[in-house]
């Protein structure tokens, strides 16, 4: 009776993911402080007649909503993966200082290369590629198990906190580029940000199907995947490796968007249960549904102000994070 409860509760929670990710997009270009209706969306879609609905869709509110998706996917498959290899719902590109790493290296281009600025999204991975290496290493003794590649991670996690601060203080008359950046958040984003960073995000959604089989291996234990013939520490790196390209092309827009790689895989996983062949998809399109939804309501209700819509998902993220922390006790 449970498995036939929760087949059905899956069977639901799969169909009802794209609605809801269709729902929010549609309030994405609807909602702002120029209401527009969905039928004048539509027209102004399809058809030219009303030139300044048009102009506000197409220019400002569409990239918008398509690049929020894209942010939302990666972070959320990120984290899936991340907490699917390392065996702990706590495992997160912001918390183990993967998107640290990736936000450092874009730093570097923003205040000190700024010439270099359509570089942002290399930047990111490799900065995001080293900081998973580096932590791969420290956490290295005789294999590199799950708590170690968090413990090191979190301490990388500072020290790169400390990294961006000394940047900050160094460069400090061009500290306000950055300032939204750290916050996270899509504003003022457009077409040309789609454009450098779909290529990035979408071999890296496509790659991540190919770690479906892998990581629902892993979560047998390291002693039962090599048994069935799983190089597992080199599995383990290669989904390190591509959780960083994830999360360094969604942290090259959105800048330093935490939680959502939290989140959106453990709320899944609650709802469907470990088996990645619908965990992986399903957090992928509830993490766009999230962000764009997130990202409509900062820029929406607090009108005139835009709040940047890291700062709303970290309201959102940090009481779950201390009610997962509390959940699992001595465990973690």
């Amino acid at each position: 009776m449970n498995q036939f409860v929760r087949a059905n509760r899956r069977r639901w929670v799969i169909i009802a993911t794209p609605i809801l990710l269709l729902l929010a997009s549609l309030y994405g270009l609807v909602a702002g402080s120029v209401s527009i209706s969905v039928s004048e969306v539509w027209n102004a879609l399809t058809v030219s007649d009303q030139p300044l609905y048009r102009q506000i869709i197409f220019d400002l509110r569409l990239p918008r909503v398509l690049l929020g998706i894209l942010v939302g996917a990666c972070l959320a498959t990120a984290g899936a993966l991340l907490q699917g290899v390392m065996r702990n719902p706590l495992a997160d590109p912001g918390i183990i200082g993967v998107s640290a790493g990736g936000g450092v290296a874009a730093i570097l281009i923003m205040v000190v290369l700024p010439q270099f600025g359509y570089l942002l999204p290399v930047a990111s991975f490799l900065g995001a590629f080293i900081t998973s290496l580096l932590i791969y290493i420290l956490a290295w003794d005789k294999g590199a198990t799950p708590v170690k590649i968090i413990l090191a991670g979190v301490a990388v996690n500072a020290l790169l906190g400390a990294v961006t601060n000394g940047l900050m203080n160094f460069y400090s008359d061009r500290v306000q580029a950055v300032l939204p950046w750290l916050a996270g958040g899509l504003n003022g984003r457009s077409w040309s940000h789609l454009e450098f960073m779909a290529p990035y995000a979408i071999i890296g959604l496509l790659l991540s199907l190919f770690a479906i089989k892998p990581a629902n291996l892993l979560l047998l234990g390291d002693d039962v995947a090599q048994l069935l013939g799983q190089k597992v520490e080199l599995q383990r790196l290669l989904i390190i490796v591509l959780a960083s390209l994830l999360a360094g092309a969604a942290v090259s827009v959105a800048g330093l968007v935490g939680f959502v790689g939290l989140v959106v895989p453990h709320a899944v996983r609650l709802l469907i249960g470990e088996d990645y062949r619908f965990l992986l998809p399903v957090s992928m399109v509830a993490g766009g549904a999230l962000v764009v939804f997130a990202d409509t309501i900062a820029r929406s209700w607090f009108d005139p102000i835009e709040l940047p819509v890291g700062i709303l998902l970290a309201c959102i993220g940090a009481p779950f994070f201390l009610f997962l922390l509390k959940k699992r006790g001595r465990s973690i």
